[in-house]
């Protein structure tokens, strides 16, 4: 089911439209790669102030609060984006090995940063200005790391997976 859908989405006038451009594909993806460096470059940013590798003497309220409206914006141009480019080859991406990784890796990325922000970054206020944060928060900043370089790789992958 989940293919055929793949298959009719891509015979879209809109998928379509952007295959066969000479221009759109490449903007789309350029576009895509800005939102992606902004969003992951933001993220690194807080994830490396928790591991007490980055901004030490910042608190972690005042980072996050100035980096996450940065991060928005690039969670919102890469989504966009992101959701162009599959359309435009969502036969070919649903059987990518590649981007099927990079799916799953998106939403356990998505729960870390969800569980991060409804659970440990609710005690901000009794470590916030300490350089060693608590082990929940450098576990989280870890894995959002790992996770995000994952995606970026496997981003860059799916070129080569057919």
């Amino acid at each position: 089911m989940v293919a055929q859908w793949c298959q009719w989405l891509s015979s879209t006038p809109l998928s379509t439209s952007i295959r066969q451009s000479d221009w759109w594909f490449s903007i789309i993806e350029s576009v895509h790669v800005l939102g992606v460096t902004l969003m992951v470059g933001t993220i690194a940013i807080v994830d490396l102030r928790l591991l007490g590798w980055l901004l030490k003497r910042e608190p972690v309220s005042s980072v996050t609060r100035a980096i996450l409206p940065w991060t928005w914006c690039g969670l919102v141009v890469m989504a966009l984006s992101g959701a162009l480019l599959f359309v435009s080859e969502a036969a070919d991406a649903y059987r990518n090995t590649a981007f099927r990784i990079k799916s799953v890796l998106l939403v356990a990325a998505g729960l870390n940063a969800l569980l991060f922000h409804r659970t440990i970054l609710r005690s901000v206020s009794a470590w916030d200005r300490s350089p060693f944060t608590p082990v929940p928060a450098r576990r989280a900043a870890a894995l959002s790391l790992v996770l995000w370089s994952a995606i970026v790789v496997c981003g860059r992958a799916i070129a080569y997976f057919h």
